[in-house]
């Protein structure tokens, strides 16, 4: 019997954060250029996705960006 396989989008493993590691994370905060905790901190709200991370990471970034910047008075 033949099996049928569904048209289902393959996750990579390489698409996914596993925060279980520290170089992992190490590797994903360098790569969204922010800490390890915002990365511990974004899989825990979004999943471990990376897109669904990055857009959440980015998303962050806007809504604090203004506030936390220095004045320059």
């Amino acid at each position: 019997m033949i099996e049928v396989k569904q048209d289902k989008p393959a996750v990579r493993d390489a698409d996914r954060i596993d925060i279980s590691h520290d170089y992992a994370v190490c590797a994903w905060a360098r790569q969204f250029n922010v800490s390890q905790q915002a990365v511990r901190e974004a899989v825990a709200a979004v999943g471990d996705r990376a897109g669904r991370v990055r857009v959440h990471l980015q998303e962050r970034v806007r809504s604090q960006g203004a506030s936390e910047r220095p004045r320059s008075d």
